[in-house]
């Protein structure tokens, strides 16, 4: 059969493969560096070197490639730029999975051989998404293919470090974060998913100090009370008036704790009054910045109680819930146990349950950058299609916390700061000092 012959079946594998080559034989994906045209480009949202595309990449790459290919049609010198990001722990935790078949760490073999095998694993298994996109049909401009840990990129995120460092938009401080204690590193909170799951919501006695009767309080993590430094009522309830400024015993552990009164406490919620954990939960932990009261921290970086934590110091969390709750009926003081769905935070890689926890982290100070955010959509700057995202969009903006952006792993863009251990001198610098 000769070769212009049609073969009995057609084979969209092949026709696709050759016709993709022949549109990168002729560069016709390629935007010129200097033209005449009116410019239009999109940035790929870089897929994770770690995994491979599956459908909702295949809708969303095929509706940028039907954007740029009507641009092109239309005149325009356009460019869909194509990269992938280096996922910083989702590649950390794919390499320490691949070492722990060979019975190492990633402790066993030291931060620079670590990285070693990090760029290794890279090389071997980065094409495999790129690949994909090709067979896509993806009409990007491959000579401009970039890795979010380029050198260039890797300058670029210093210089940023450094330029919002000195504008005052970063700081380090400690802070309530999300704390994955699998991965062992603070994510921020578009790195945690959210699913709702049945549990239970326990009522427990708190004593009065120096008389009779006491406080009930309501929660869905009782091990977290061995943290408490407060029970907080609303300034409106008049159940709880004349108890405050008094003080309660903390069962199990104790400690005298004083009654406080807060806004943000709700009087339909459970018996009204609720246990304040600094330590364990951000919405507390911003009461007791209010009321300057202390945080106690009791559990380690992977959710095991410490000292803090008394006699139930090295058990896990769910190994000291189950103990508590065991302790506390046993004490008299558990008053009920009802059925209760609440949500669950988990990290979106490793998918363990996050611990919310204090934490010295570097952080982005939002609110500024919210303000100019929400000012360039009001002013019409900036659309967003359809409009009716806007109410979302504003809602977003108007509640956000500072970003925390700091990771205790080692697979990923560094720091750029510097801590002199003769002077204590915080150095931060573009450029190693």
């Amino acid at each position: 059969m000769g070769k212009d012959a049609l073969t009995k079946v057609y084979e969209p594998r092949e026709a696709e493969l050759r016709w993709y080559q022949h549109w990168l034989d002729h560069d016709f994906f390629r935007a010129a560096d200097r033209s005449s045209k009116r410019p239009f480009s999109i940035v790929i949202p870089p897929p994770n070197v770690t995994g491979m595309l599956h459908m909702g990449h295949a809708l969303n790459n095929v509706l940028q490639d039907i954007i740029v290919r009507y641009k092109r049609m239309q005149g325009y010198n356009a460019l869909w730029m194509p990269g992938m990001d280096h996922a910083g722990i989702a590649t950390q935790n794919v390499v320490e999975q691949e070492l722990a078949k060979e019975g190492l760490t990633r402790h066993d073999l030291g931060r620079e051989k670590f990285i070693e095998r990090v760029w290794e694993w890279k090389a071997r298994y980065g094409g495999v998404i790129i690949h994909q996109l090709k067979r896509l049909g993806c009409s990007c401009d491959w000579s401009r293919e970039r890795f979010t840990m380029d050198e260039g990129l890797s300058r670029a995120v210093r210089e940023v470090f450094v330029r919002l460092y000195n504008d005052g938009l970063i700081y380090q401080g400690d802070y309530i974060v999300n704390w994955c204690p699998r991965c062992r590193t603070a994510i921020s909170d578009l790195e945690v998913e959210y699913s709702q799951r049945e549990g239970h919501l326990w009522s427990i006695r708190y004593p009065f100090a120096g008389g009779e009767g006491g406080i009930v309080v309501a929660t869905t993590r009782p091990e977290t009370m061995l943290g408490d430094t407060a029970v907080a009522v609303n300034p409106n309830d008049d159940r709880y008036r004349e108890l405050l400024g008094k003080e309660v015993i903390l069962p199990l552990v104790n400690r005298r704790i004083p009654v406080i009164a807060d806004d943000y406490v709700t009087m339909e919620f459970g018996s009204g009054a609720v246990k304040i954990t600094p330590a364990s939960d951000p919405n507390d932990f911003a009461m007791a910045e209010r009321h300057n009261l202390p945080i106690v921290r009791i559990m380690d970086d992977n959710a095991v109680i410490n000292k803090n934590g008394g006699a139930y110091e090295g058990q896990d969390r769910y190994e000291c819930r189950r103990n508590v709750i065991r302790d506390l009926e046993a004490g008299g003081c558990l008053v009920g146990t009802e059925p209760y769905t609440h949500n669950i935070g988990q990290c979106y890689r490793c998918k363990t349950d996050i611990e919310p926890a204090v934490s010295r982290q570097w952080f982005v100070r939002i609110a500024p950058l919210a303000k100019e955010a929400i000012a360039a959509v009001v002013t019409g700057k900036t659309r967003i299609v359809p409009a009716v995202w806007e109410a979302t969009y504003f809602e977003w903006m108007n509640n956000i916390r500072d970003w925390c952006i700091s990771r205790q792993i080692w697979w990923g863009h560094r720091i750029p700061v510097w801590n002199c251990e003769g002077c204590g001198k915080v150095i931060v610098s573009s450029q190693d000092p």
